[in-house]
């Protein structure tokens, strides 16, 4: 069973590991970096891949254990958040206890390893999320989530630090794929074509609509079909899948008794000089 404070369920030369990591910071990796190195997964690049992420792991895991440990309103102490914080902890402690990696054979085992860790947390988000419902019903009529930023600011920090974890993990396994997807590079599409990949979520999120409401508004999709540039495709789907399902929840219930039928909402994507924008907009009130 979880217990509220780390400093009654772990030894104190573990705890003292974690806030010594915590204080260390983490090293950024871009996209075009991961794509560059992931082009050749000879021995030696994977080699160098998991003896960085050996080192770099337990710095971003150690800040996200020291923040669930000391969150506001007593959200540290709700059970699927200390549970969600001794996750952490255990996979910190497993790569600490992991020795230095000097040869492929310990490259394989520390592929295996990480490979495991990144199943321990499949589930993050949903516990989470059963915690900060928690918090919600101990706030009652008092004080709405929405009138507590920190939190929300946390849950930023906190979620695209998952991101960002799974994202080096992932693309370090990813890389021994014997025969990797032609156009990928690890996780990496080298050519996602951000029209296509918003239709499939739009898809997605009117089938949940339906399955909702039993109906659903048109959304009509904007940009060139055309346009491609190196991204994750599961994570573009994910988030414009998130912007739409909200749309749709908000226009459907907005018009659920009224006599006009629901209007479309648009996605719009746009290709900059050195970005990609994404945006729904929502029909005004009639």
């Amino acid at each position: 069973m979880a217990m509220y404070k780390l400093a009654v369920s772990v030894s104190r030369s573990l705890l003292d590991d974690i806030h010594r990591c915590s204080l260390k910071k983490q090293t950024g990796v871009s996209l075009k970096h991961m794509m560059d190195f992931g082009s050749y997964p000879n021995e030696n690049n994977l080699l160098y891949s998991a003896q960085f992420l050996h080192k770099e792991l337990p710095v971003r895991l150690a800040l996200r254990v020291i923040e669930l440990e000391n969150l506001p309103h007593g959200l540290s102490s709700k059970a699927d958040v200390l549970k969600v914080r001794d996750w952490y902890v255990d996979s910190f402690k497993d790569l600490r206890n992991f020795p230095e990696i000097q040869d492929s054979k310990d490259e394989l085992r520390f592929t295996e390893l990480i490979n495991e860790i990144k199943m321990r947390h499949n589930y993050v988000m949903q516990t989470m999320a059963v915690g900060i419902q928690e918090l919600k019903k101990d706030l009652g009529r008092k004080q709405g989530l929405n009138e507590l930023p920190e939190i929300h600011q946390f849950l930023d920090r906190f979620y695209m630090s998952r991101i960002g974890i799974r994202m080096l993990i992932g693309q370090h396994v990813a890389l021994h794929a014997p025969n990797p997807p032609p156009g990928y590079v690890g996780l990496i599409c080298t050519k996602v074509s951000p029209v296509t990949v918003a239709q499939n979520a739009i898809d997605d999120a009117r089938s949940a609509c339906m399955r909702t409401y039993g109906t659903s508004p048109d959304v009509h999709v904007y940009g060139d079909p055309n346009f491609t540039f190196a991204y994750v495709p599961t994570h573009l789907h994910h988030m414009v899948f998130e912007l739409v399902k909200n749309s749709l929840r908000a226009v459907q219930e907005r018009y659920m008794d009224s006599d006009h039928d629901c209007p479309p909402i648009r996605v719009v994507v746009a290709d900059g000089l050195e970005d990609v924008t994404i945006k729904g907009r929502m029909p005004t009130c009639t």
